[in-house]
């Protein structure tokens, strides 16, 4: 509301509280980078992913729709099993908020989706299975919605069949099953309006691009295998007020190397880290760029090209895209992430960047919170705008004559304009104004009261109604006009946009990676394609390092001549789970173009990473913790291949010791009789029996490794570095004193477990017998003592077999 001048006095009111406009849609307003504005970045909802799937005769095709670019996304016909493992795969890695397929579908399909819709308790959550018509998703109809469709990356000058052309050269029509994938997706966005769900209904789901996603260089990890390593951590916010608001990210590998300034980079650190590859061209064109940055001389382009990054979000990217090809024009072309930036970073930013900072009035914005035009824009609208701000000065004028026409008692009044309302004329309330019909005043028409404050319409008001109009809503609707023009004109350029955006995101990914390489001391992996293992040179944990005093490198090799299956044995808490973490860790850091923490990296062909380290127990799973523990292992067994990594720790433990320890040399010489075509097999365990019993056979493929330790007197002290041979001992107790257990317990522990390893008979420890012992004739004593032998019904021989014997029993 804005407000006028009040009679008598003539000095302008403020505005009165609770009559705040309504706000339009509009682009987002630029503002200097600040925690704030971080901060509201990082609250923007999440994305949400819609996917639609069909299967028939062996082949799946793939179509989703993502709401955070607006894309939709596509996965050319590929083979996939009766069990739908790709299928899986996709939906883990993705997540999708709802499945869409046919009504008509293959018993595989029908029971996968069966499966797939009972997982009450899926992580992060069960997706929605939407069945539509088979005619929904016919060939000849799904071409007819693709080519049909209205895209704001196709400029409207293109005739039909340039546009059938362009599509042709972006979709691959030629793949039957991803084509009927992507119109029963289209039909499935049009009737639920994705997006567009308040506007009007010829207003249609937006779609920026067409993309393609490919599998098949990808590396297979599973939640509990990124659960466990510690790649992803989420925990709740600390702060009371955002507890509600979501999650942040924990000690976790992707905490400590996403350096990202930019949410695109960010959001593309995720999905490299989702999807590790082993595509060595693509590994080593990342590799390339952070080595480059790494270099002494290049420090200071690099910390200049992330603060450009900085500032890439919404109006501000065509501005900072400027300045990244600019800077990157000077750098060397043999890389090829510069020469692309340089390249297709086209002049239509420059006509983007014009065209915006000639229309849109930023301070304006910012005041207002909504969209302004700057001034010479529009006649019409600059001189409403003029109207907008005579008008106290105006009104002041307007309330001294009405005042003259009102009666006596009435000691001041003011003219206001209220958006949507129009002009009144307010009045104070006077003490003989009690009930409703004290209000009326001759020729004015009562509208309402509010804060001790009359609101009329008069003749005056009226005619201002008709003469001015309602200017702020007048002014509003215009400006909104020209945002939509605006926007048409920058989404004509869409393609340009989107690809600065991918390039952008890219380079702020390998600037972060470069950065943390430099902190932490990380080293250039190498690859090897025959090489069938991995060989590492003095490994670190790239977590444990940041958190310990001091930390141990160990080296690694698997395959070849050092055999595929590593034994670990050592004390507790002497090493052996991190060092099979670290292994981990290392592998996957490669596998992602990342540099990693040792002092060299060789890394072969891995196509997949299995864990059996932590048990993520929870009620809800239904499970008991060594199901779980069968569960992870079962997965490895069923599906791991010569080229696939497998770390497993401590596997057994969770059942009777014996049953445990046959389960483990089941499972080890299950894979050792695969020869050749056995996995690369690292295996802490503390089952010494295995070795001792000799339960796995002699050969080159298995290999044993400890912990080295030394005992000094009653200490025994941990040097955390991993050699040949095998541990004679688990040194539990000394791992319970550290714990704080009491000492008597511990020579307990001991003194049976000597006992049990001699085989010969446990006895009861003579203090403890005396004590029982005592305690029995106090409770004789007392049944005695509560016998009332004048009670008739007593029977004595019932009670001498009953309670006295037993007693005397347990005394004697």
């Amino acid at each position: 509301m804005f407000s006028v001048g009040t009679i008598p006095g003539g000095t302008p009111q403020s505005p009165e509280p609770g009559a705040a406009s309504a706000s339009f849609p509009s682009l987002a307003p630029v503002s200097g980078g600040g925690e704030a504005e971080e901060e509201e970045d990082n609250e923007q909802e999440p994305a949400e992913i819609y996917l639609c799937a069909l299967w028939t005769s062996g082949y799946l095709g793939i179509a989703y729709y993502d709401t955070s670019d607006s894309t939709i996304h596509f996965m050319p016909d590929a083979p996939d099993h009766e069990s739908l493992k790709l299928l899986q795969r996709v939906l883990d890695e993705i997540n999708p908020r709802s499945v869409v397929t046919s009504a008509k579908q293959d018993e595989n399909m029908t029971r996968f989706l069966g499966k797939l819709a009972s997982q009450e308790h899926r992580e992060p959550k069960r997706p929605e299975i939407v069945f539509l018509p088979s005619v929904d998703f016919g060939l000849e109809i799904s071409k007819q919605r693709l080519l049909a469709g209205n895209y704001s990356f196709i400029p409207d000058s293109m005739t039909t069949t340039e546009k059938i052309l362009f599509l042709s050269s972006i979709i691959p029509f030629d793949c039957l099953l991803t084509v009927r994938a992507l119109g029963g997706l289209l039909k499935f966005l049009g009737r639920r309006r994705i997006g567009v769900e308040l506007e009007d209904y010829n207003v249609s789901v937006p779609i920026l691009g067409f993309k393609k996603f490919v599998l098949t260089h990808l590396v297979s990890i599973d939640q509990d295998t990124y659960s466990v390593l510690q790649i992803f951590k989420s925990e709740s916010h600390p702060s009371v007020y955002k507890v509600a608001s979501g999650l942040k990210e924990g000690l976790s590998l992707f905490g400590i190397l996403n350096r990202c300034h930019c949410k695109w980079g960010q959001k593309l650190l995720r999905l490299w880290f989702t999807r590790p590859t082993h595509d060595l061209g693509e590994l080593n064109s990342r590799l390339d760029v952070i080595q480059f940055f790494l270099l002494p001389q290049n420090l200071d382009m690099a910390q200049m090209l992330h603060r450009l990054l900085g500032h890439i979000k919404n109006v501000p990217t065509v501005y900072s895209a400027l300045g990244l090809r600019d800077a990157c024009r000077s750098l060397p072309q043999s890389i090829q992430l510069f020469q692309d930036i340089a390249q297709e970073f086209s002049d239509d930013l420059h006509h983007i960047a014009s065209l915006i900072g000639k229309v849109v009035d930023f301070e304006g914005s910012l005041a207002e919170n909504r969209f302004t035009v700057l001034p010479n824009i529009d006649p019409e609208i600059d001189e409403k705008k003029r109207r907008l701000m005579g008008l106290p000065s105006f009104l002041t004028e307007v309330a001294r004559k009405e005042l003259e026409n009102l009666d006596s008692r009435i000691p001041s009044c003011s003219v206001i304009y209220i958006p949507l309302i129009g002009f009144l004329l307010c009045i104070p309330r006077l003490p003989f104004m009690v009930e409703a019909s004290d209000f009326e005043i001759e020729g004015l028409d009562f509208m309402f009261l509010s804060e001790e404050k009359l609101h009329y319409r008069s003749a005056r008001t009226k005619e201002l109604d008709a003469l001015l109009g309602d200017l702020h809503c007048d002014i509003r609707d215009q400006e909104t006009l020209l945002m939509y023009q605006l926007q048409c004109q920058v989404l004509a350029r869409a393609a340009v946009l989107t690809r600065v955006l991918d390039l952008a995101s890219r380079l702020d990914v390998l600037l972060a990676l470069a950065s943390a390489a430099r902190d932490y001391g990380y080293s250039r992996p190498r690859y090897s394609p025959q090489l069938l293992g991995v060989r590492i040179l003095n490994g670190r944990h790239p977590l444990m390092e940041l958190c310990a005093r001091t930390f141990v490198p160990n080296s690694a090799e698997c395959g070849g001549d050092k055999g595929r299956i590593k034994v670990i044995t050592g004390p507790n808490s002497s090493g052996k789970s991190i060092y099979l973490k670290q292994v981990g860790l290392i592998t996957f850091m490669a596998l992602v173009g990342s540099f990693v923490p040792a002092e060299e990296a060789e890394i072969g062909a891995v196509d997949a990473i299995f864990t059996r380290i932590h048990s993520c127990e929870s009620i809800s799973l239904g499970l008991s913790t060594f199901m779980i523990d069968l569960n992870q292992v079962a997965k490895a067994v069923n599906n791991a291949t010569k080229q696939s990594l497998v770390l497993i720790d401590e596997f057994g433990k969770g059942t009777n010791t014996v049953d445990g320890l046959a389960l483990l040399a089941a499972v080890l010489r299950h894979w050792l009789a695969l020869g050749p075509m056995c996995p690369h097999i690292f295996v802490a365990t503390n089952f010494l029996s295995l070795v001792q019993l000799q339960l796995l056979p002699q050969g080159p493929l298995v290999q044993y490794l400890t912990m080295e330790t030394c005992e000094d007197g009653d200490d025994l002290v941990f040097f955390y570095q991993v050699c040949e041979g095998i541990a004679n001992a688990s040194h539990a107790s000394y791992t319970a004193a550290q714990a704080g257990l009491p000492g008597n317990l511990i020579a307990r522990g001991k003194e049976v477990s000597d006992l049990i390893r001699s085989g010969k008979p446990i006895k009861p420890v003579k203090e403890l017998l005396k004590e029982k012992q005592m305690e029995n004739c106090q409770t004789l004593v007392d049944k005695f003592l509560k016998l009332d032998l004048e009670d008739p019904n007593l029977d004595l021989d019932i009670f001498m077999s009953q309670e006295v014997l037993p007693a005397a029993t347990g005394i004697l």
